[in-house]
């Protein structure tokens, strides 16, 4: 679903792009010709505020909060909105004068999988969205970014995050199937079947 379809799905009583927790919307791109300087300028999009908070933020939160504004910042992505659920969708505008505005909806990093999920569309931003050709890598990469990152800041993975990464790349393959995909890239192979769960530790006897 593009940026477009999805203002128009909401106009007309949908839910919008990512309803169902494992189901993906690919990232676009919508190209707007942007008016000569001499005009009066386009206004910027707004840049959501943060979530408030009730009382002291704690040493995490600040740790969360830190690494909000530094992606941000890093890839000049600005916030729509921060949504209430852990979905998200990340899109570019690009003016006809060759500049752009680059944008997601996600949840506020409070914990693990808000992180993954926020950071999974900043991996959309820090890809690029004409890297590859297919949308299930893409997805792919947007993820094993999220993870490198969180992993990297050293916070924490749950089983829960990487159920997540399966099960949204488990339904973008599956789509690619629909729609014609012959072959699925190695990445992808781990991903053709339904998530198993963690491997059980085995414990040794006596």
């Amino acid at each position: 679903m593009s940026f477009l379809q999805y203002l128009l799905f909401r106009s007309r009583g949908g839910r919008g792009p990512h309803a169902e927790a494992t189901q993906p919307v690919a990232p676009s791109v919508v190209v707007v010709p942007r008016r000569p300087s001499s005009r009066r300028a386009r206004p910027q999009p707004t840049v959501a505020a943060r979530p408030k908070t009730n009382g002291r933020a704690s040493p995490m939160q600040a740790r969360y909060d830190a690494m909000t504004r530094e992606y941000l910042s890093r890839y000049r992505v600005r916030v729509r909105k921060w949504r209430t659920s852990m979905s998200g969708v990340a899109w570019q505008v690009r003016y006809a004068d060759g500049s752009v505005s680059r944008l997601i909806e996600a949840p506020y990093p409070r914990g693990p999988m808000s992180a993954a999920v926020f950071l999974h569309e900043i991996g959309h931003h820090a890809i690029g969205f004409t890297t590859y050709r297919l949308r299930c890598l893409e997805e792919y990469h947007a993820w094993a970014y999220a993870l490198r990152e969180m992993e990297r800041l050293g916070l924490n993975i749950t089983e829960a995050v990487r159920r997540r990464m399966h099960d949204s790349l488990h339904y973008a393959v599956a789509k690619g199937e629909r729609r014609g995909l012959r072959r699925v890239p190695p990445e992808l192979e781990p991903y053709t079947k339904p998530w198993a769960g963690a491997r059980p530790t085995r414990r040794r006897a006596g």
